[in-house]
């Protein structure tokens, strides 16, 4: 892994400079594909969270005064909500997988499809939490990844150890959670919530200083083109790590309808 103090220290006068500017413009890239992913995630959410409603009640009833519309009952009471649910993960393995054969230009239009379907898939949080209890928790989200995302960033801590580890546990999360979906067990829910928050705050600072590093390795050979692809993989990177975060912090905090 290359060392941003021994790149810096080796390089000289305007191959420094030129260094420095690029990363920040690399990181502001970064970062703002993802902020633009997050707020199409919500509002693809937000269109969607009239599902519920009160005064035209259809075939499912989700409370006492709380029924789902038609398009409600397709999207989580058919065997449709296997598709929403599992779609975002599917996706996650096409785009990793595909990406190398596509242009930086069509890498970020597919992510941004992605982020609408992921909202698609997390519709339901307007549905069984409190809209007050939503936006604290995004608030507490954001402030919690601007911290690690700030100290992975400029430690000089060499954190590139902690892969394999969180990967294995993201890893036996996806498990735990397909099989709490059968089981329905409020302590594993619970369980897994934590460690789910403990290992996505990890990886928020993980993939911060590799997406640093990765652009200071390959800053000196110029391809820009792999360059933009390498952004967008930082920002959907990123992107996953706080909205798994967000959603495993609300499933701890958060109040229900």
């Amino acid at each position: 892994m290359a060392d941003y103090g021994t790149v810096r220290t080796t390089g000289i006068g305007a191959q420094t400079q030129a260094i420095d500017e690029g990363l920040r413009a690399h990181m502001n890239k970064v970062y703002g594909t993802m902020s633009v992913g997050m707020l199409i995630t919500f509002a693809a959410a937000w269109a969607l969270s009239g599902m519920a409603v009160t005064d035209a009640p259809t075939q499912y009833q989700i409370g006492a005064d709380k029924y789902l519309t038609d398009l409600g009952v397709a999207l989580y009471a058919s065997p449709l909500k296997w598709v929403v649910m599992f779609a975002p993960l599917a996706f996650v393995f096409g785009f990793s997988a595909m990406i190398n054969r596509m242009s930086a230009a069509t890498a970020q239009l597919v992510f941004y499809t992605f982020a609408a379907v992921m909202g698609i898939s997390i519709s339901s949080i307007f549905i069984v939490f409190t809209g007050q209890s939503i936006a604290q928790i995004f608030l507490v989200t954001s402030i919690a990844f601007a911290g690690l995302s700030l100290w992975g960033y400029t430690t000089k801590k060499d954190i590139s150890g902690w892969g394999s580890f969180l990967i294995m546990g993201v890893i036996g999360l996806i498990v735990a959670s397909i099989v709490n979906i059968f089981l329905a067990s409020p302590a594993i829910m619970y369980a897994v919530s934590i460690i789910g928050v403990l290992i996505f705050a990890g990886l928020t600072a993980y993939d911060t200083q590799k997406i640093k590093n990765t652009y200071i390795a390959h800053a000196s050979h110029g391809d820009q083109e792999w360059l933009g692809k390498a952004a967008i993989m930082g920002a959907l990177n990123l992107y996953l790590d706080f909205i798994n975060m967000f959603m495993f912090l609300l499933q701890l905090l958060g109040s229900r309808e």
